[in-house]
């Protein structure tokens, strides 16, 4: 058995050779696709905020109270733990395997909500011009196509997606950028200020604008494929933050500046369209149509990579069975690819909102633990090697994680009971597979790779682990 696993690791290091490291520019509109995309879904905020003003104002505060500090965390923490795994290695550093366990089971449940999205929405789209879509008999066949496609550019390789999410996200913001410059004579800058608070629905307010800034984590789980991390992660994320903020604000203040309706019903899902033939005509209205359907390609590429290479992470530190850490000849996990793409065609038949309002509880979920781990680390580890580090000393931190915090107890306080009800039989689910994995690791009924064969570096193996959190007094993260 051991000389079997040495030959996998010979394998995946002459795989890794073979394979391009992700580079600045690739990770960019990788973690622009984790997050946004563009500005397709920011629709609804104008009308569950009853005008512009409160989503305008929104896309302004909510990235210093919530992304920038997500943004500020993965940039210190990734940087800290280069390992595909991202946020589980770091829970598990602060807390144990337990709760690393249930971080990476809420995340990976989270993204494959989420992505089971995109495909659905890009036949949305597909649909207008191509009305068959709306039948069942041609629906599931083309829904299951796309998955299986976009699913085999992921298999191809990472530094495939990384390039495709550049051209991807150039050809979706293109057609912005046009809009917002024909758009400019016609802005009246008053029309920015109204609102109707008589039509502010606040829980589809949150989540709107909570689903569309969420996920800077999420590219952490890729850190063991990026060329340099200590210095790429850092520079990725704050060319992301800018590019993020731009895609939805400039569409939004050319759009909502320059229609003179003060009517906010028809601001949902999909009237970017509309407003672009109003600005500009029907070539720009079926512009903005195509880029929207790329867009969502992006998002499902992006989001299927850090889902697939989370779990490999996580079998990487003997947390799932061998099998997920198995990489094609191309360098990607082809079990752990596949078992997202599983996850996505059976949440396909989800409503958007309901999606949304899950994968966002989950993620909350997450969240906190991340926060609260981020403080430990930096009480418990003050010696940890960090690449990049929040310039703040303890009491910076926890005063830097206190707004978003917040924020997602909001989000989650805002929830439906049916939200609650299902969030809460997937936690259960996930505190019974812990044991369970453990077992089947005592049992041998799958195989694990040993501590002493593992790939991943500088994270504590988990006899390690067990006896740091059972003294306190020492830990060492450092090999």
């Amino acid at each position: 058995m051991g000389e079997e696993i040495i030959i996998n690791d010979e394998s995946s290091s002459e795989t890794t050779k073979s394979s391009p490291k992700l580079t600045l520019l690739p990770l960019v509109f990788l973690i622009f696709y984790e997050v946004s995309g563009g500005p397709f879904g920011v629709e609804d905020s104008v009308k569950s905020g009853g005008g512009p003003l409160l989503s305008l104002l929104g896309f302004l505060i909510f990235p210093l109270i919530w992304s920038i500090p997500e943004a500020l965390i993965t940039a210190e923490l990734a940087t800290s733990f280069p390992e595909n795994g991202g946020y589980v290695v770091w829970i598990s550093s602060a807390f144990g395997p337990f709760w690393g366990f249930q971080e990476g089971f809420w995340k990976w449940f989270s993204g494959v909500m989420d992505n089971a999205l995109y495909p659905v929405l890009f036949l949305d789209y597909l649909k207008h011009s191509f009305p068959v879509l709306n039948h069942v008999a041609a629906r599931v066949p083309a829904l299951l196509g796309i998955t299986f496609s976009l699913t085999y550019l992921n298999y191809r390789g990472l530094h495939i997606v990384g390039l495709s999410a550049v051209v991807l996200a150039i050809f979706s913001l293109c057609p912005f950028v046009v809009m917002a410059l024909l758009a400019v004579p016609r802005i009246r800058p008053k029309r920015w200020l109204f609102v109707d608070t008589r039509k502010i629905n606040w829980r589809g307010y949150f989540n709107t604008m909570f689903w569309n800034l969420n996920y800077w984590d999420k590219a952490s789980t890729l850190a063991g494929e990026v060329e340099n991390p200590g210095k790429t992660f850092p520079k990725a994320l704050f060319g992301a933050v800018l590019l993020v903020m731009g895609s939805y604000l400039i569409p939004l203040m050319a759009g909502t500046g320059a229609l003179s309706s003060s009517s906010t019903d028809e601001w949902s899902d999909g009237y970017f369209a509309e407003v672009g033939m109003i600005i500009g005509g029907v070539w720009l209205k079926g512009w903005i149509q195509a880029a929207a359907a790329m867009s969502n390609l992006g998002l499902f590429e992006a989001e299927m990579s850090s889902d697939a290479f989370q779990l490999l992470g996580m079998s990487e530190i003997g947390m799932l069975p061998a099998f997920f850490a198995q990489r094609s000849k191309y360098g990607t996990p082809t079990i752990s690819i596949l078992c997202s793409a599983t996850g996505v065609i059976f949440l396909s038949w989800m409503s958007f909102q309901e999606i949304i309002e899950f994968l966002n509880f989950l993620y909350a979920l997450g969240m906190l633990l991340e926060f609260a781990a981020f403080v430990k680390l930096r009480i418990k580890k003050p010696d940890l090697h960090r690449p990049y580090r929040v310039p703040l000393n303890t009491f910076g931190v926890s005063l830097l994680c206190l707004p978003p915090s917040l924020l997602v107890i909001l989000v989650m306080v805002l929830a439906t009971p049916k939200t609650f009800l299902i969030s809460g039989l997937i936690i259960i689910l996930g505190f019974c597979l812990y044991p369970f994995l453990t077992l089947v690791k005592e049992k041998r009924w799958a195989r694990f790779i040993p501590e002493e064969t593992r790939p991943v570096s500088g994270v504590p193996s988990e006899s390690q682990l067990d006896e740091e959190h059972g003294d306190e007094s020492s830990a060492s993260l450092l090999p």
